[in-house]
């Protein structure tokens, strides 16, 4: 396990620089430690003896021994001569090594001087003092073998302790590693199954936040995909259905006027009419789709220009002029004269057909269309809404009706031509120009979309 060895390791790098700093603190700690004593020990000494007569040798061999027998040192007192006066242990053949190299340390008597110095294996402490009226050394030798004993046990303590430490780490750093990566593995494989269409799968969540949160976000990305992609083949069954009728109806009267019709100028009219209506509603699939995945890939900047959008709306509502004298629709307009914004015309011109067109598909049996474009001075905004007599949208299904490729199943009365792809556009655009949009709606009281176009000079800006 990767994660487990990146632990181990990060472990026992982290253990072996603590070790070895301990090594070094605890070294220079005892050493320090030694000489400090040394020094309070020989300092005591030296205030004991200094000035002291021959009549307190036996007080001043005993005060020495003392020391020597609670701190495991040894005590010399010597004469300027050299002459051993007092002593903890009888002087060894070399001492007379061990008193010149004093001398050299000392460098000469002088009343006080106290020197701390190293040799071979001794912390030595040499102080000039006064015994009997004469100038004397004070000598006190310290075995480094006792610190380095204590140092090596120390040090042995360390080791065994940053063994455990290491075991103890693996067996954490394991457990640890196990219950990161589990979850990881298991979103992995979840991410594998949901790549090969599985949709139905759940990424599991964890005790630790970050991980709990990308389940989170995985969870949403699959719902999301997994709605996509319902749309999208929803959107296939629509189109494929949509392009069928028109191409079998245009195929079909073709073959009509070019074996029946072909000599009866009136059917042949009648039948070139059907030709040409069914033409113009493939026309309008193809041109729903290209838009939607133009707007969507954002492949068309916004061109905004002040524009007149009084005579604008009414343009548009020319369009629809062949649906009032030849399917019964009846448009009741309420539209305040000379309104400008800013926007793009064009894609303005995509947004309140779309609307109209929406609303054409989803009125009532009485075929009425309210169209309104009222000016709204206090907030300097131009209120455009568009209102049909349908059954309404339920609330659960408003907050969907601008996803793509979405059509409302129970809203209309007759079959709704289109891709399901009107109301995503219209979407797409308005928050692109940063419009406030919307739409109100009860069931059984029809549905009201509105648009807020700001509202301009009808000069534009110098």
């Amino acid at each position: 396990m990767l994660l487990w060895r990146y632990f181990a390791l990060f472990t026992i790098l982290i253990i072996a620089v603590v070790s070895l700093v301990c090594f070094g603190v605890l070294g220079s700690a005892y050493s320090s430690q030694a000489r400090s004593r040394i020094t309070t020990i020989g300092g005591g000494l030296s205030l004991f003896i200094n000035g002291k007569s021959s009549d307190f040798t036996g007080m001043v061999g005993n005060e020495m021994n003392r020391y020597a027998l609670t701190e495991g040192i040894d005590v010399f007192l010597s004469s300027a001569d050299g002459r051993a006066l007092i002593y903890t242990i009888d002087p060894s053949e070399n001492w007379e090594g061990i008193y010149g190299e004093m001398l050299s340390v000392v460098d000469g008597w002088t009343e006080g001087r106290a020197v701390v110095y190293s040799s071979d294996s001794l912390l030595n402490y040499a102080s000039c003092v006064t015994f009997n009226d004469e100038q004397c050394y004070l000598l006190v030798q310290y075995p480094m073998s006792i610190v380095e004993q204590s140092l090596r046990s120390t040090q042995i303590y360390v080791l065994v302790i940053a063994a455990v430490a290491i075991v103890v780490a693996f067996v954490i750093s394991y457990v640890l590693a196990r219950r990161i990566s589990a979850p990881i593995r298991s979103i992995s494989d979840t991410a594998m199954r949901m790549a090969k269409g599985d949709y139905s799968v759940q990424f599991a969540s964890a005790e630790f936040e970050e991980i709990a949160r990308l389940s989170e976000s995985l969870n949403y990305a699959k719902d999301e995909i997994k709605k996509s992609d319902d749309f999208q083949k929803e959107l296939l069954a629509n189109v494929s259905h949509d392009l069928r009728t028109p191409l079998t109806m245009i195929k079909a009267y073709a073959s009509m006027i070019q074996e029946i019709s072909g000599d009866d100028p009136q059917k042949r009219q009648k039948h070139l009419q059907v030709i040409i209506d069914e033409s113009d509603r493939l026309t309008g699939l193809v041109n729903d789709i290209l838009n939607a995945s133009k707007v969507s890939a954002g492949l068309s900047e916004l061109n905004k220009k002040v524009f007149n959008l009084t005579e604008f709306l009414y343009g548009i509502m020319n369009k629809f002029d062949y649906l009032q004298e030849t399917a019964g629709y009846k448009f009741f307009v309420d539209i305040d004269a000379d309104l400008y914004t800013l926007a793009d015309e064009e894609k303005i011109y995509q947004v309140i057909y779309n609307l109209i067109s929406n609303a054409v598909n989803y009125t009532g049996e009485d075929k009425c269309v309210y169209v309104s474009l009222k000016d709204c001075p206090e907030q300097r905004r131009i209120k455009f809404s568009v209102r049909d007599t349908g059954k309404g949208i339920p609330d659960e299904e408003k907050e969907h009706i601008w996803d793509r490729y979405y059509r409302s199943k129970d809203a209309h009365a007759r079959p709704v031509k289109g891709t399901g792809l009107g109301l995503n556009i219209v979407k797409i655009i308005l928050r692109a120009h940063n419009f406030d949009f919307g739409v109100n709606s009860k069931p059984g009281e029809g549905s009201v979309f509105y648009v807020d176009f700001p509202e301009v000079s009808s000069l534009p800006e110098q």
